[in-house]
């Protein structure tokens, strides 16, 4: 039998369902059948003259069907129809409202929650009394944390130690030029507080780790996961099943963004996905690979609503559904994520009992700690020049040999002149571009990437070669201001 979808502002009139089943050969069949079942909705779907209303397009398996004659439109079962009617974004704020709760600025201000059925004004309470732990205040936390505060969320942490970087502003909305240089969490807190001074701000300028999250987390309702790097998105999956607490996931490269909700009761987690993570520097990350700068702010949204969602205890959240993002095409897709019953942290016989040192679980240290509060892969045993180093050896005339390892399209930024360019991925079949008799410094933006060339370029008898500590980015920091940080 066809299944109908109804729009919310249709749903009052079908006794608040979202969809229906109806029988019926054809479209017009099915919306006829429609509307005899749920009288109210007659109106508001066809003219006194019981032609479909112009502003109401249907829309058959998600194909536009106006065009088509709907009485010959055939339907089969499985097939579905849309109903998508012209929505005007708001009405004005109904009568009787309960101020017991909430101050009447407060009623003022929330007034187009207060009037839907699934909020109201107990609905608005449960967002005053939530309290929601943000991991992160980059690129997902800035949207996140906007959208949360101007929803009435009662408390929000945030965790970051951070400043605000110039390279931040095409996708961290939190922050404008002038926050440059200074602490994320002291200009995420301006910005929010002129948002809602409703909202309780509880800043963590610190890293999380392994022996303070279950502290940080514990009293929090929700954590949002705002990280960029595994060893933290481990650290904080583990903490919430640890502690209970659902953990609203999200994750961008360039174009591309996932969501879901983990580490609910009957949920999977995290783990459940992705059981291990990949090897340090097979992934490259956001300040690696770029990101389209609306992508975090379309990805953040979605974490925002979803906790929105959980706080309420309404409409269905993202929990065993993964939700993929193409930007470029924008598409979204959904694939199921199944609790797996072997998962040693969230399964019926977990081994992961603790929070366990999750830089040697990823195969990264933390001394090489990132600014976002969550760390970079360093790499062992790899010989490091510092920057003052490298500075002192050229300025004496010293026969080196600069290997860039980033790729072309990072070299029209920055660039540290006179350099063997060879892009990470194509060393192995560049190896004759180099002498094992030289004097080798390789670098790239941050020192990631050139760590790995170098241990590559060490096991293939390079024994004269040396990692660039801090990449391009700490020269431009320490000696050479005029060049740009990206």
């Amino acid at each position: 039998m066809p299944k109908i979808f109804l729009p919310t502002p249709l749903r009052p009139f079908a006794e608040g369902a979202a969809s229906v089943e109806a029988s019926g050969s054809t479209v017009s069949e099915a919306l006829e059948a429609l509307v005899s079942r749920y009288a109210g909705l007659r109106a508001h779907l066809f003219d006194g003259s019981g032609k479909l209303r112009a502003f109401v397009n249907v829309y058959k398996n998600d194909e536009d069907i106006r065009h088509l004659d709907r009485e010959a439109t055939g339907l089969a079962d499985g097939d579905t129809l849309s109903i998508v009617p012209s929505i005007a974004g708001g009405s004005p704020p109904a009568a009787g409202l309960d101020p017991a709760t909430l101050s009447r600025e407060e009623l003022q201000r929330y007034a187009r929650h207060l009037i839907l059925p699934e909020v109201g004004p107990e609905g608005q309470a449960k967002l005053k009394a939530g309290r929601v732990l943000l991991v992160g205040a980059g690129g997902l936390g800035s949207p996140a944390a906007l959208y949360l505060a101007a929803a009435g969320v009662g408390t929000l942490g945030l965790v970051d130690f951070d400043v605000v970087d110039e390279s931040n502003l095409h996708r961290q909305v939190l922050f404008g030029t002038s926050d440059v240089g200074r602490s994320k969490l002291a200009a995420a807190a301006a910005r929010l507080s002129d948002v809602n001074p409703h909202v309780r701000l509880v800043p963590f300028e610190e890293r999380l780790t392994s022996e303070n999250a279950l502290r940080i987390l514990r009293d929090f309702d929700v954590v949002a996961d705002g990280t960029d790097n595994f060893p933290t998105r481990y650290l904080v999956n583990d903490a919430c099943v640890l502690l209970g607490k659902p953990n609203v996931y999200a994750s961008i490269f360039r174009f591309e963004g996932q969501a879901s909700v983990f580490a609910t009761k009957d949920g999977p987690c995290y783990r459940c996905l992705y059981a291990e993570p990949p090897p340090p520097g097979l992934v490259p990350s956001c300040a690696e690979g770029g990101v389209l700068g609306v992508l975090p702010g379309l990805l953040g949204v979605i974490q925002a609503t979803e906790t929105v969602k959980l706080l309420l205890g309404a409409g269905e959240p993202l929990v065993g559904r993964l939700l993929l993002v193409d930007a470029l095409a924008m598409r979204f897709r959904e694939l199921r994520v199944r609790k797996n019953p072997d998962c040693v942290v969230c399964g019926p016989r977990p081994t992961v009992t603790r929070l366990i040192d999750y830089e040697a679980f990823c195969g990264v240290g933390a001394s090489n700690a990132a600014s976002s509060g969550i760390v970079q892969p360093v790499h062992a045993h790899v010989p490091e020049l510092s920057v003052e180093e490298l500075k002192a050896l050229r300025d004496r005339g010293e026969k080196l040999v600069l290997v860039d390892v980033r790729e072309p399209r990072e070299w029209a930024i920055s660039d540290l002149g006179d350099s063997v360019k060879i892009p990470l991925g194509t060393l192995p079949e560049s190896l004759e571009k180099l002498s094992k008799d030289d004097e080798i410094v390789v670098y790239c933006r941050t020192g990631g990437r050139s760590g790995n060339a170098v241990a590559f370029l060490l096991e293939h008898g390079f024994e004269k070669v040396r990692n660039l500590a801090g990449g391009i980015n700490r020269w431009a920091d320490r000696i050479d201001k005029s060049l740009p940080r990206y």
